[in-house]
């Protein structure tokens, strides 16, 4: 079986890393300006020229969101910064505005355009238009369901790729394009600088009782009725590979290297065993997408593919099992010493896990050496700290070691 891409989102270079690391067969990212996360890392020049070599390396691709929508005075700016991406390597531009597609193919006619979810393709007529001006991907709406995506597969030229999410954070907006943060806060989403007004606890004011807030209670844990569930499509893998998608787009360009690792970990074993049999990946589901809830996370749901989403109410906040220990930044075999950077505390003698690019096994935690100062310990609690610890199990350099959240109940 051909199984599709799978693109990590990378917004920033230890993303890219854990992304590459475990298995992402393409990732995506900005630059300082122009994309729709404003708030993530991005990449300088010079990081956006080692992130294309790192991809390269290992042959795998680097896409470069460029979705904003642009007035006329950054048109030509945002056309420069597209050639100048074009030279370092990166594999495709990403794009939402008409106006800006079709001055990168009149400009840059080499450098391949993707059309991005913003633009809202949900029916034949704008595939076959986005492709007559020389695009070779588009990114479908998410307002599409599953049997529709399959017939649009059928109705369009094999040329045109297909591409669709898969899993992360979703908006109450069509599309995404929201004028809410705007609105609210003179932060444009459509700009890259949404101040997620629909994630808000809200409560309801009366004309004749100014200043007095007024609970809207679901629950006990009070209202979010425009925060919608985390989308999640594990379980569909197979009829999206059957449907045709080219690639399987994971949302995240806001997270840490931990959920990029967790994510893309288990969608590329997945995938991999969906290669091997049906079977195999029936069997390995439910394990799979219990992985899915170590990283952080919402509610989920199967957004617009089996039908409505459900009702937002309810995704009001973060769940996580496991917590983000340290990353590996030396190989060693087990009764050896590896190099660990550190990210939280741990304890000598804890079981702790280890995550590979081939699964996730245990790791007994030991006295290590804190290197900096040449201490024996047993526990340090102080993020970016190099550590020297011997290991029980094979590990590479990429690997990352996680725990269980503390006061979590399995």
């Amino acid at each position: 079986m051909n199984v599709p891409e799978l693109l990590a989102p990378a917004g920033g270079m230890d993303q890219l890393k854990a992304a590459l690391h475990f298995g992402a067969d393409a990732v995506y990212g900005a630059m300082k300006r122009f994309g729709l996360r404003a708030s993530a890392g991005n990449f300088s020049p010079d990081e956006l020229e080692e992130a294309v070599r790192l991809a390269h390396r290992l042959g795998r691709r680097f896409y470069l969101t460029m979705n904003i929508f642009p007035f006329d005075d950054e048109l030509e700016d945002f056309v420069r910064a597209a050639g100048e991406a074009r030279e370092i390597g990166v594999d495709a531009v990403i794009a939402s505005d008409l106006g800006a597609i079709c001055l990168l193919r009149e400009r840059l006619p080499e450098l391949p355009v993707h059309v991005s979810t913003q633009a809202s393709a949900l029916n034949r007529a704008a595939c076959l238009h986005y492709l007559s001006l020389g695009c070779s991907r588009v990114i479908l709406a998410r307002e599409l369901s599953l049997d529709r995506i399959a017939e649009l597969r059928k109705a369009l030229p094999g040329e045109l790729e297909l591409e669709c999410f898969v899993h992360g954070a979703s908006c109450m907006a069509y599309s995404g394009r929201c004028l809410l943060s705007a609105a609210l806060t003179g932060r444009s989403g459509n700009r890259g600088a949404c101040a997620q007004p629909c994630r808000w606890d809200w409560t309801l004011t009366e004309a004749k009782r100014p200043g007095e807030a007024l609970p809207i209670e679901e629950d006990e844990r009070g209202t979010y009725l425009l925060s919608a569930r985390d989308l999640c499509l594990m379980p569909l893998l197979p009829r999206l590979t059957a449907a045709g998608i080219s690639s399987l787009k994971i949302e995240g360009r806001m997270k840490t290297e931990y959920y990029v690792a967790t994510v893309t970990g288990a969608y590329r074993r997945a995938l991999d065993l969906l290669k091997e049999s049906r079977e195999a990946f029936d069997a390995a589901l439910p394990g799979l997408t219990v992985e899915l809830e170590n990283a952080s996370h919402r509610l989920s749901d199967t957004g617009f593919l089996l039908g409505p989403p459900e009702h937002p109410a309810g995704a009001e906040g973060f769940h996580q099992k496991r917590e983000y220990l340290a990353r590996a930044e030396s190989d060693a075999a087990p009764g050896e010493e590896a190099r660990f950077l550190l990210k939280n505390r741990f304890h000598a003698g804890e079981t702790l896990e280890l995550m590979t690019p081939g699964g996730i096994r245990p790791l007994t935690a030991q006295p290590f050496l804190r290197t900096s100062t040449g201490e024996r310990m047993t526990t340090l609690g102080i993020a970016g700290e190099e550590i020297l610890m011997p290991v029980d199990t094979q590990v590479r350099k990429g690997d990352l070691v996680r725990g269980r959240v503390r006061n979590h109940r399995e």
